[in-house]
Protein backbone atom coordinates (compact mmCIF):
# COMPACT_ATOMS: atom_id res chain seq x y z
CA UNK A 1 0.00 0.00 0.00
CA UNK A 2 1.09 3.22 -1.24
CA UNK A 3 0.64 6.66 1.44
CA UNK A 4 -3.12 7.36 0.37
CA UNK A 5 -4.23 4.01 0.92
CA UNK A 6 -3.00 4.05 4.38
CA UNK A 7 -4.74 7.93 4.65
CA UNK A 8 -7.96 5.78 3.65
CA UNK A 9 -7.84 3.13 5.79
CA UNK A 10 -6.93 5.54 8.68
CA UNK A 11 -10.02 8.27 8.11
CA UNK A 12 -12.26 5.61 7.37
CA UNK A 13 -11.36 3.27 10.48
CA UNK A 14 -10.97 5.91 12.08
CA UNK A 15 -14.48 7.19 11.51
CA UNK A 16 -16.24 3.95 12.29
CA UNK A 17 -14.27 4.04 16.08
CA UNK A 18 -15.41 7.58 16.43
CA UNK A 19 -19.08 6.55 15.71
CA UNK A 20 -19.78 3.41 17.77
CA UNK A 21 -17.09 5.13 20.89
CA UNK A 22 -19.93 8.26 20.79
CA UNK A 23 -22.71 6.65 21.35
CA UNK A 24 -23.26 5.41 24.69
CA UNK A 25 -26.42 2.95 26.18
CA UNK A 26 -27.87 4.04 29.41
CA UNK A 27 -29.18 1.38 30.16
CA UNK A 28 -29.08 -2.63 29.43
CA UNK A 29 -32.34 -2.53 27.19
CA UNK A 30 -30.70 0.21 25.00
CA UNK A 31 -27.53 -1.69 24.99
CA UNK A 32 -28.77 -4.81 24.23
CA UNK A 33 -32.11 -3.77 21.99
CA UNK A 34 -31.28 -0.43 21.29
CA UNK A 35 -35.07 0.42 23.17
CA UNK A 36 -36.75 -1.13 20.12
CA UNK A 37 -37.19 1.96 18.12
CA UNK A 38 -35.26 1.55 14.70
CA UNK A 39 -36.77 2.51 11.85
CA UNK A 40 -36.67 0.93 8.46
CA UNK A 41 -33.57 2.44 6.97
CA UNK A 42 -31.27 2.07 9.65
CA UNK A 43 -32.81 -1.64 10.41
CA UNK A 44 -32.51 -3.00 6.38
CA UNK A 45 -28.67 -1.44 6.84
CA UNK A 46 -28.25 -3.31 10.00
CA UNK A 47 -29.35 -6.26 8.77
CA UNK A 48 -27.30 -6.18 5.41
CA UNK A 49 -24.44 -5.86 7.32
CA UNK A 50 -24.87 -8.04 9.85
CA UNK A 51 -25.23 -11.02 6.81
CA UNK A 52 -22.64 -9.92 4.69
CA UNK A 53 -18.79 -10.70 6.05
CA UNK A 54 -15.56 -11.07 5.19
CA UNK A 55 -16.07 -15.21 6.13
CA UNK A 56 -18.87 -15.67 3.92
CA UNK A 57 -16.70 -13.30 1.17
CA UNK A 58 -13.44 -15.15 1.82
CA UNK A 59 -15.38 -18.33 1.26
CA UNK A 60 -17.27 -16.93 -1.57
CA UNK A 61 -14.37 -15.34 -3.77
CA UNK A 62 -12.41 -18.48 -3.46
CA UNK A 63 -14.77 -20.65 -4.75
CA UNK A 64 -15.69 -18.42 -7.47
CA UNK A 65 -11.45 -18.10 -8.73
CA UNK A 66 -11.71 -22.06 -8.77
CA UNK A 67 -15.09 -22.37 -10.66
CA UNK A 68 -15.44 -19.45 -12.72
CA UNK A 69 -18.34 -17.96 -13.20
CA UNK A 70 -20.13 -20.40 -11.85
CA UNK A 71 -19.68 -18.56 -8.92
CA UNK A 72 -22.61 -16.72 -9.33
CA UNK A 73 -24.78 -19.33 -8.29
CA UNK A 74 -23.44 -19.03 -4.55
CA UNK A 75 -24.87 -15.73 -3.47
CA UNK A 76 -28.65 -17.03 -4.55
CA UNK A 77 -27.67 -18.77 -1.20
CA UNK A 78 -28.49 -16.10 0.75
CA UNK A 79 -31.34 -14.51 -1.21
CA UNK A 80 -33.28 -17.62 -0.72
CA UNK A 81 -32.10 -18.24 2.50
CA UNK A 82 -33.23 -14.31 4.18
CA UNK A 83 -36.35 -14.45 1.49
CA UNK A 84 -37.25 -17.90 3.78
CA UNK A 85 -36.49 -15.73 7.12
CA UNK A 86 -38.60 -12.73 6.09
CA UNK A 87 -41.77 -14.79 5.18
CA UNK A 88 -41.46 -16.93 7.97
CA UNK A 89 -39.82 -16.02 11.17
CA UNK A 90 -39.56 -11.90 10.77
CA UNK A 91 -42.51 -11.18 12.41
CA UNK A 92 -43.16 -13.82 14.78
CA UNK A 93 -39.94 -12.82 16.43
CA UNK A 94 -40.58 -9.33 16.54
CA UNK A 95 -44.29 -10.68 18.14
CA UNK A 96 -42.01 -12.57 20.77
CA UNK A 97 -39.39 -9.36 21.28
CA UNK A 98 -37.43 -11.26 23.24
CA UNK A 99 -33.72 -10.12 25.12
CA UNK A 100 -32.68 -13.10 22.54
CA UNK A 101 -33.76 -15.74 20.38
CA UNK A 102 -32.95 -19.12 22.76
CA UNK A 103 -35.43 -17.51 25.39
CA UNK A 104 -37.82 -18.78 23.16
CA UNK A 105 -37.29 -22.10 23.51
CA UNK A 106 -37.67 -21.69 27.13
CA UNK A 107 -40.96 -19.90 27.07
CA UNK A 108 -42.20 -22.76 24.67
CA UNK A 109 -40.43 -25.92 25.66
CA UNK A 110 -39.56 -24.96 29.46
CA UNK A 111 -36.20 -24.74 30.79
CA UNK A 112 -34.15 -27.83 30.12
CA UNK A 113 -34.82 -27.68 25.93
CA UNK A 114 -34.05 -23.56 27.00
CA UNK A 115 -30.98 -24.20 28.45
CA UNK A 116 -29.89 -26.90 25.65
CA UNK A 117 -31.00 -23.62 22.80
CA UNK A 118 -28.81 -21.45 24.54
CA UNK A 119 -25.65 -23.62 24.83
CA UNK A 120 -26.15 -24.82 21.22
CA UNK A 121 -26.98 -21.02 19.79
CA UNK A 122 -23.99 -19.89 22.05
CA UNK A 123 -21.20 -22.02 21.02
CA UNK A 124 -22.21 -22.29 17.57
CA UNK A 125 -22.24 -18.82 17.12
CA UNK A 126 -18.37 -18.17 18.80
CA UNK A 127 -17.27 -20.79 16.30
CA UNK A 128 -19.04 -18.08 13.40
CA UNK A 129 -17.13 -15.32 15.29
CA UNK A 130 -13.59 -16.97 15.18
CA UNK A 131 -14.12 -17.34 11.90
CA UNK A 132 -14.92 -13.95 11.13
CA UNK A 133 -11.52 -13.08 12.91
CA UNK A 134 -9.54 -15.92 10.84
CA UNK A 135 -11.11 -14.10 7.71
CA UNK A 136 -10.06 -10.97 8.40
CA UNK A 137 -6.42 -12.03 9.50
CA UNK A 138 -6.13 -14.06 5.79
CA UNK A 139 -7.30 -10.88 4.49
CA UNK A 140 -4.20 -8.45 5.97
CA UNK A 141 -1.56 -10.77 7.25
CA UNK A 142 0.28 -10.69 3.54
CA UNK A 143 0.14 -6.99 4.33
CA UNK A 144 1.95 -7.57 7.61
CA UNK A 145 4.06 -10.85 7.10
CA UNK A 146 6.50 -10.01 10.29
CA UNK A 147 3.31 -9.72 12.32
CA UNK A 148 1.97 -13.15 13.97
CA UNK A 149 -1.25 -14.25 13.56
CA UNK A 150 -1.29 -14.15 17.20
CA UNK A 151 -1.00 -10.15 17.22
CA UNK A 152 -2.65 -9.52 14.45
CA UNK A 153 -5.96 -11.35 15.40
CA UNK A 154 -5.54 -9.56 18.81
CA UNK A 155 -4.87 -6.06 17.02
CA UNK A 156 -8.31 -6.89 15.37
CA UNK A 157 -10.23 -7.84 18.56
CA UNK A 158 -9.18 -5.36 20.41
CA UNK A 159 -10.23 -2.51 17.78
CA UNK A 160 -13.82 -4.28 17.19
CA UNK A 161 -14.45 -4.29 21.28
CA UNK A 162 -13.47 -0.31 21.21
CA UNK A 163 -16.91 0.19 18.36
CA UNK A 164 -19.29 -1.36 20.88
CA UNK A 165 -17.92 -0.77 24.23
CA UNK A 166 -19.87 1.74 25.68
CA UNK A 167 -23.11 1.58 23.12
CA UNK A 168 -23.89 -1.83 22.25
CA UNK A 169 -26.37 -2.25 19.87
CA UNK A 170 -26.62 1.14 19.41
CA UNK A 171 -23.13 1.53 18.26
CA UNK A 172 -23.66 -1.60 16.07
CA UNK A 173 -26.35 0.30 14.56
CA UNK A 174 -25.03 3.43 13.42
CA UNK A 175 -21.46 2.04 12.77
CA UNK A 176 -23.39 -0.05 10.25
CA UNK A 177 -25.43 2.98 8.74
CA UNK A 178 -21.94 4.34 7.08
CA UNK A 179 -20.23 0.67 6.42
CA UNK A 180 -23.64 0.06 4.62
CA UNK A 181 -22.83 3.47 2.17
CA UNK A 182 -19.42 2.84 1.88
CA UNK A 183 -19.65 -1.00 1.03
CA UNK A 184 -22.10 -0.67 -1.53
CA UNK A 185 -20.41 2.22 -2.91
CA UNK A 186 -17.07 0.22 -3.09
CA UNK A 187 -17.88 -3.57 -4.53
CA UNK A 188 -19.75 -2.65 -7.60
CA UNK A 189 -16.21 -0.51 -8.26
CA UNK A 190 -14.25 -3.41 -7.24
CA UNK A 191 -15.99 -6.06 -10.08
CA UNK A 192 -15.86 -3.38 -12.54
CA UNK A 193 -11.53 -3.12 -12.29
CA UNK A 194 -11.63 -6.98 -11.92
CA UNK A 195 -13.63 -6.65 -15.61
CA UNK A 196 -10.91 -4.33 -17.07
CA UNK A 197 -8.10 -6.68 -15.29
CA UNK A 198 -9.61 -9.60 -17.35
CA UNK A 199 -9.04 -7.75 -20.94
CA UNK A 200 -13.53 -6.83 -20.39
CA UNK A 201 -14.32 -10.49 -20.88
CA UNK A 202 -17.97 -11.12 -21.62
CA UNK A 203 -19.46 -14.18 -20.59
CA UNK A 204 -20.06 -17.13 -22.45
CA UNK A 205 -22.48 -20.42 -21.68
CA UNK A 206 -19.26 -22.13 -21.80
CA UNK A 207 -17.52 -20.11 -19.70
CA UNK A 208 -19.80 -20.14 -17.44
CA UNK A 209 -20.85 -23.96 -17.30
CA UNK A 210 -17.17 -24.95 -17.18
CA UNK A 211 -17.16 -24.26 -13.36
CA UNK A 212 -19.70 -26.78 -12.55
CA UNK A 213 -17.63 -29.53 -11.71
CA UNK A 214 -15.82 -27.43 -9.10
CA UNK A 215 -19.23 -26.42 -7.47
CA UNK A 216 -22.02 -29.24 -7.73
CA UNK A 217 -25.60 -28.52 -8.51
CA UNK A 218 -26.62 -30.97 -6.05
CA UNK A 219 -23.85 -28.86 -3.54
CA UNK A 220 -25.29 -25.36 -3.95
CA UNK A 221 -28.81 -27.30 -3.30
CA UNK A 222 -27.89 -28.77 0.04
CA UNK A 223 -26.30 -25.30 0.99
CA UNK A 224 -29.42 -23.51 0.13
CA UNK A 225 -32.19 -25.95 2.75
CA UNK A 226 -29.11 -25.46 5.35
CA UNK A 227 -29.36 -21.90 5.03
CA UNK A 228 -33.18 -21.59 5.05
CA UNK A 229 -33.58 -23.90 7.96
CA UNK A 230 -30.35 -22.30 9.90
CA UNK A 231 -30.63 -18.61 9.44
CA UNK A 232 -34.13 -18.67 10.64
CA UNK A 233 -32.47 -18.94 14.28
CA UNK A 234 -29.43 -16.75 13.91
CA UNK A 235 -28.86 -15.12 17.42
CA UNK A 236 -27.62 -12.14 15.55
CA UNK A 237 -30.35 -11.47 13.04
CA UNK A 238 -32.98 -11.90 15.97
CA UNK A 239 -31.39 -9.83 18.76
CA UNK A 240 -31.64 -6.92 15.91
CA UNK A 241 -35.17 -7.68 14.66
CA UNK A 242 -36.43 -7.31 18.38
CA UNK A 243 -34.99 -3.85 18.03
CA UNK A 244 -37.21 -2.85 15.82
CA UNK A 245 -39.80 0.25 16.16
CA UNK A 246 -43.23 -2.56 14.58
CA UNK A 247 -43.15 -6.07 12.81
CA UNK A 248 -44.14 -4.46 9.68
CA UNK A 249 -40.80 -2.79 9.93
CA UNK A 250 -38.90 -6.11 10.91
CA UNK A 251 -40.65 -7.87 7.85
CA UNK A 252 -39.82 -5.50 4.75
CA UNK A 253 -36.15 -4.45 6.55
CA UNK A 254 -35.49 -8.41 5.84
CA UNK A 255 -36.44 -8.54 2.50
CA UNK A 256 -34.73 -5.67 1.40
CA UNK A 257 -31.64 -6.61 2.92
CA UNK A 258 -32.11 -10.12 1.59
CA UNK A 259 -32.09 -8.63 -1.92
CA UNK A 260 -29.01 -6.13 -1.08
CA UNK A 261 -26.27 -8.80 0.30
CA UNK A 262 -27.19 -10.66 -2.81
CA UNK A 263 -26.01 -7.60 -4.98
CA UNK A 264 -23.17 -7.27 -2.92
CA UNK A 265 -21.77 -11.08 -2.82
CA UNK A 266 -22.74 -11.06 -6.32
CA UNK A 267 -20.28 -8.25 -6.98
CA UNK A 268 -17.48 -10.44 -4.68
CA UNK A 269 -17.67 -13.59 -7.02
CA UNK A 270 -17.80 -11.82 -9.82
CA UNK A 271 -14.40 -10.35 -8.90
CA UNK A 272 -13.29 -13.32 -8.18
CA UNK A 273 -14.44 -15.15 -11.94
CA UNK A 274 -12.59 -12.63 -13.48
CA UNK A 275 -9.43 -13.31 -11.80
CA UNK A 276 -10.33 -16.52 -12.57
CA UNK A 277 -10.26 -15.95 -15.91
CA UNK A 278 -6.83 -13.96 -16.34
CA UNK A 279 -5.07 -17.07 -15.64
CA UNK A 280 -3.12 -15.90 -12.14
CA UNK A 281 -2.26 -18.89 -10.25
CA UNK A 282 -2.74 -18.69 -6.86
CA UNK A 283 -1.36 -21.36 -4.25
CA UNK A 284 -4.19 -20.86 -1.86
CA UNK A 285 -7.73 -19.72 -3.08
CA UNK A 286 -8.57 -17.83 0.37
CA UNK A 287 -6.12 -14.99 -1.12
CA UNK A 288 -8.20 -14.72 -3.86
CA UNK A 289 -9.81 -11.19 -2.68
CA UNK A 290 -6.78 -10.05 -1.53
CA UNK A 291 -4.72 -10.50 -4.28
CA UNK A 292 -7.79 -8.64 -6.22
CA UNK A 293 -7.33 -5.72 -4.03
CA UNK A 294 -3.92 -5.53 -3.86
CA UNK A 295 -3.31 -5.67 -7.97
CA UNK A 296 -6.29 -4.87 -9.91
CA UNK A 297 -7.65 -1.84 -7.51
CA UNK A 298 -5.97 1.99 -8.14
CA UNK A 299 -4.04 3.75 -4.89
CA UNK A 300 -6.85 5.00 -2.56
CA UNK A 301 -9.44 2.28 -3.58
CA UNK A 302 -7.44 -0.17 -2.96
CA UNK A 303 -7.14 1.55 0.74
CA UNK A 304 -10.88 2.04 0.90
CA UNK A 305 -11.50 -1.78 -0.07
CA UNK A 306 -9.18 -2.94 2.98
CA UNK A 307 -11.42 -0.40 5.47
CA UNK A 308 -14.84 -1.19 3.95
CA UNK A 309 -13.73 -5.28 4.16
CA UNK A 310 -12.33 -4.79 8.09
CA UNK A 311 -15.76 -2.67 8.51
CA UNK A 312 -17.78 -5.19 7.13
CA UNK A 313 -16.56 -8.35 9.54
CA UNK A 314 -15.98 -5.85 12.79
CA UNK A 315 -19.42 -5.15 12.71
CA UNK A 316 -20.78 -8.30 12.01
CA UNK A 317 -18.58 -9.76 14.80
CA UNK A 318 -19.44 -7.18 17.15
CA UNK A 319 -23.26 -8.01 16.23
CA UNK A 320 -22.57 -11.42 17.32
CA UNK A 321 -21.03 -10.35 20.45
CA UNK A 322 -23.92 -8.34 20.99
CA UNK A 323 -26.17 -11.86 20.38
CA UNK A 324 -23.90 -13.81 22.46
CA UNK A 325 -24.10 -11.54 25.39
CA UNK A 326 -28.15 -11.15 25.28
CA UNK A 327 -28.43 -14.85 25.35
CA UNK A 328 -26.26 -14.55 28.48
CA UNK A 329 -28.37 -11.93 30.11
CA UNK A 330 -31.65 -13.19 29.29
CA UNK A 331 -31.03 -17.19 30.20
CA UNK A 332 -28.83 -16.71 33.39
CA UNK A 333 -30.46 -13.02 34.52
CA UNK A 334 -34.07 -13.93 34.25
CA UNK A 335 -35.91 -11.03 36.35
CA UNK A 336 -32.56 -9.64 37.14
CA UNK A 337 -32.46 -6.14 34.63
CA UNK A 338 -29.93 -3.94 35.23
CA UNK A 339 -30.15 -0.28 34.84
CA UNK A 340 -26.39 -0.10 34.16
CA UNK A 341 -24.34 -1.77 31.35
CA UNK A 342 -21.17 -2.56 33.45
CA UNK A 343 -22.51 -6.33 33.07
CA UNK A 344 -23.10 -6.26 29.24
CA UNK A 345 -19.53 -4.87 28.68
CA UNK A 346 -17.78 -7.33 30.86
CA UNK A 347 -20.11 -10.28 29.65
CA UNK A 348 -18.66 -8.75 25.60
CA UNK A 349 -15.26 -8.78 26.98
CA UNK A 350 -15.39 -12.36 28.14
CA UNK A 351 -16.50 -13.46 24.46
CA UNK A 352 -13.99 -11.53 22.87
CA UNK A 353 -11.37 -13.22 24.52
CA UNK A 354 -12.70 -16.47 24.03
CA UNK A 355 -13.48 -15.46 20.35
CA UNK A 356 -9.70 -14.75 19.79
CA UNK A 357 -8.56 -17.72 20.95
CA UNK A 358 -10.91 -19.79 18.88
CA UNK A 359 -9.86 -18.05 15.98
CA UNK A 360 -6.38 -19.09 16.52
CA UNK A 361 -6.95 -22.65 18.16
CA UNK A 362 -9.51 -24.21 15.85
CA UNK A 363 -10.24 -22.12 12.60
CA UNK A 364 -8.24 -23.60 9.39
CA UNK A 365 -10.53 -24.01 6.46
CA UNK A 366 -13.25 -20.84 7.13
CA UNK A 367 -16.11 -22.39 5.14
CA UNK A 368 -15.81 -25.82 6.46
CA UNK A 369 -15.71 -24.15 9.82
CA UNK A 370 -18.77 -21.99 9.19
CA UNK A 371 -20.69 -25.04 7.69
CA UNK A 372 -20.17 -27.47 10.66
CA UNK A 373 -20.95 -25.22 13.42
CA UNK A 374 -24.82 -25.19 11.69
CA UNK A 375 -25.10 -28.70 12.73
CA UNK A 376 -26.83 -28.41 16.29
CA UNK A 377 -28.31 -25.22 15.02
CA UNK A 378 -30.22 -27.24 12.47
CA UNK A 379 -31.37 -29.47 15.18
CA UNK A 380 -33.39 -26.78 16.42
CA UNK A 381 -35.13 -25.71 13.14
CA UNK A 382 -38.80 -28.10 13.96
CA UNK A 383 -38.66 -26.63 17.46
CA UNK A 384 -39.19 -22.84 16.27
CA UNK A 385 -41.04 -23.28 13.41
CA UNK A 386 -43.35 -25.82 15.25
CA UNK A 387 -43.48 -23.63 18.36
CA UNK A 388 -44.47 -20.33 16.06
CA UNK A 389 -46.99 -22.34 13.86
CA UNK A 390 -48.35 -25.47 15.55
CA UNK A 391 -50.45 -25.49 18.13
CA UNK A 392 -49.77 -29.50 18.69
CA UNK A 393 -46.21 -28.83 18.92
CA UNK A 394 -45.08 -30.54 22.29
CA UNK A 395 -41.52 -30.88 23.97
CA UNK A 396 -41.25 -34.93 23.88
CA UNK A 397 -41.41 -33.76 19.88
CA UNK A 398 -39.02 -31.16 20.51
CA UNK A 399 -36.99 -33.52 21.61
CA UNK A 400 -37.49 -36.49 19.04
CA UNK A 401 -36.68 -33.86 16.54
CA UNK A 402 -33.21 -32.24 18.38
CA UNK A 403 -31.66 -35.55 18.57
CA UNK A 404 -32.60 -36.65 15.02
CA UNK A 405 -30.54 -33.52 14.01
CA UNK A 406 -27.58 -34.32 16.06
CA UNK A 407 -27.50 -37.51 14.61
CA UNK A 408 -28.03 -36.95 11.19
CA UNK A 409 -25.33 -33.92 11.17
CA UNK A 410 -22.76 -35.35 12.64
CA UNK A 411 -23.36 -38.82 11.33
CA UNK A 412 -23.52 -37.54 7.94
CA UNK A 413 -20.02 -35.31 8.78
CA UNK A 414 -18.25 -38.66 10.31
CA UNK A 415 -19.17 -41.24 7.72
CA UNK A 416 -19.22 -38.92 4.49
CA UNK A 417 -16.63 -36.34 5.32
CA UNK A 418 -16.22 -33.10 3.71
CA UNK A 419 -14.83 -34.22 0.70
CA UNK A 420 -17.37 -36.96 -0.33
CA UNK A 421 -19.98 -33.74 0.28
CA UNK A 422 -21.74 -34.85 3.85
CA UNK A 423 -24.09 -31.40 3.35
CA UNK A 424 -26.04 -32.88 0.55
CA UNK A 425 -26.89 -36.20 2.25
CA UNK A 426 -27.23 -34.18 5.52
CA UNK A 427 -29.56 -31.88 4.14
CA UNK A 428 -31.34 -34.06 1.67
CA UNK A 429 -32.52 -36.75 4.25
CA UNK A 430 -31.12 -34.99 7.93
CA UNK A 431 -33.45 -32.15 7.72
CA UNK A 432 -36.94 -34.20 6.30
CA UNK A 433 -36.26 -36.57 9.28
CA UNK A 434 -35.89 -33.47 11.69
CA UNK A 435 -39.36 -32.59 10.78
CA UNK A 436 -40.73 -35.97 10.72
CA UNK A 437 -39.43 -36.87 14.05
CA UNK A 438 -41.10 -34.12 15.36
CA UNK A 439 -44.37 -34.44 14.59
CA UNK A 440 -44.20 -38.06 15.38
CA UNK A 441 -43.17 -37.06 18.77
CA UNK A 442 -45.81 -34.66 19.52
CA UNK A 443 -48.50 -36.76 18.51
CA UNK A 444 -46.52 -39.64 20.25
CA UNK A 445 -45.62 -37.48 23.25
CA UNK A 446 -48.43 -34.91 23.40
CA UNK A 447 -47.80 -32.17 26.20
CA UNK A 448 -50.41 -32.68 29.26
CA UNK A 449 -52.32 -29.80 29.15
CA UNK A 450 -52.88 -31.16 24.89
CA UNK A 451 -53.92 -34.56 26.53
CA UNK A 452 -56.37 -32.59 28.12
CA UNK A 453 -57.68 -30.87 25.76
Amino acid sequence: MNNLDLLVIFLFVGSILFIGFRKVSRTESSYLVADRQTGFLALTATLAMTEFNTATLVAFSSLAYLAGFWGVMLPPIFLIGLLFYALTVAKKWKSFNGLSVAAFFTQKYGKKIGRFATLTLFTSTACFSAAYIKSLVVIFHPFFPTCSEWALSGTIVFLTFLISMRGGLLSIIYTDILSFIVTFAFFPLMAFFSWKASEKTVPSWELFQSGSAEVPFVYLISLVILTMFTYILAPSSGQKIFAAKTERIAYLSMLSSAVLVFLLYECAVLSAAYLNHTGTILDNPEHALSYILNNFLPNGLRGLGYSVLFAASATTLIGVWSAMTSMIVGDFFIGESSKKTTRCVLITLCIAACSYLLSNLFIDKIFNKIILANIPIAALSFALLAGFYWKRASKGGAYCSILAGLFCGVGSYLYFGEQRGYTVYWSMIGIPLIFLSGILGSYLLPDIEQEVC
